[in-house]
């Protein structure tokens, strides 16, 4: 997977609907931020890089899902 450098903020395709609880992820050359989209102006999470990749690869192999 290539990933495209991008200063402005954004949030997944995939967002919305009635349950608007998403994030906006900024990628920098050295760290990715990740804020809530309904709070904005509060902290932002910064992760670098390889910290990041680790968690996407998590994420995207069930690593974090839920047992319900």
């Amino acid at each position: 997977m290539t990933l495209v450098r991008d200063t402005g903020w954004f949030k997944s395709a995939r967002s919305g609907g009635a349950n608007e609880n998403c994030v906006e992820v900024r990628i920098t050359a050295s760290a990715t931020g990740v804020r809530d989209t309904k709070n904005r102006t509060g902290g932002v999470l910064s992760l670098r890089s390889a910290a990041w990749g680790t968690f996407v690869t998590g994420a995207k192999d069930g690593r974090f899902d839920l047992s319900l």
